[in-house]
């Protein structure tokens, strides 16, 4: 979806047929100067959301720290510039977007301060239409992006190896369809499903809720045959143990869904 639909759908939840508040307080002819600014160290992230809502409802948003930034309580990030009305009928929505974004750059960044320089990325456990946002929240943050969905990318998960019928039939079907560019990632959950997706010629290879020493095993295995993922319990810790161990990159879930809203608010300057 298009970030302009986005933000168009997110307004009309929020203001229905009409701001009956501002409406009826504010002159329409009134205009000013807001201030967006943190409440609690954060990094920013969501500048692009906000600036599309006000942008929609006549405003000027101009950010004052780049996204990516890190900032502490009281630091300003953005100011609105336009009607009184328009800053307050989208203080809401920008407000949301930026909160919901800045938190995930946040938690990504002290995630990736703690990986010891593992690489580490997330998943396509996102919010249904935000994942574009909330995938560049992650680049923000630091870290990096796995597939963006099921169609720029072949994962063979559990489910599909037993519709297929194993491992080497899925791996197979898979080659005979798909351009040879695009490469073929198995999840696998044991050492003995490991074996068999090296010789089915897997191209990148989850080892799903492996621990610590099973996935040295899976490392002695593979032999450089095939990039390995590390995934299912993972979190910083685990993820920067695992650094120089030969795996390849770890991915979290979390790194999006266990984010907590940052704290952000917005004020109108008084003339």
């Amino acid at each position: 979806m298009q970030l302009s639909e986005l933000v168009r759908l997110a307004l009309e939840e929020d203001l229905g047929p009409g701001d009956v508040t501002t409406a009826a307080c504010v002159a329409p002819d009134a205009t000013g100067v807001a201030t967006i600014y943190a409440k609690q160290d954060i990094v920013v992230c969501g500048h692009t959301a906000a600036k599309e809502v006000f942008r929609q409802l006549g405003a000027e948003y101009q950010e004052k720290i780049a996204e990516g930034t890190p900032v502490g309580p009281r630091q300003v990030i953005a100011e609105v510039r336009g009607p009184h009305r328009s800053l307050l009928s989208g203080e809401r929505c920008a407000l949301n977007f930026l909160m919901r974004l800045s938190g995930i750059a946040t938690h990504v960044r002290s995630v990736v301060a703690v990986a010891n320089g593992m690489k580490v990325v997330d998943t396509r456990k996102t919010t249904p239409l935000h994942r574009q946002l909330e995938k560049h929240a992650v680049r923000v943050g630091g870290a990096s992006n796995h597939r963006f969905g099921l169609f720029d990318g072949v994962m063979l998960k559990d489910n599909h190896i037993v519709a297929a019928g194993g491992i080497a039939a899925a791996v197979a079907r898979v080659r005979a369809v798909v351009h040879p560019l695009l490469k073929v990632e198995v999840e696998v959950e044991s050492l003995e499903e490991l074996e068999q997706a090296l010789a089915a010629g897997a191209d990148v290879i989850m080892l799903d809720n492996m621990p610590n020493d099973m996935l040295q095993k899976a490392v002695h295995i593979a032999g450089g045959r095939a990039i390995l993922e590390a995934s299912g319990n993972m979190d910083a810790a685990r993820a920067g143990s695992l650094a120089g161990s030969g795996i390849d990159y770890v991915s979290m879930g979390g790194l999006i869904h266990q984010a907590r809203w940052a704290d952000l608010s917005m004020r109108i300057q008084e003339s």
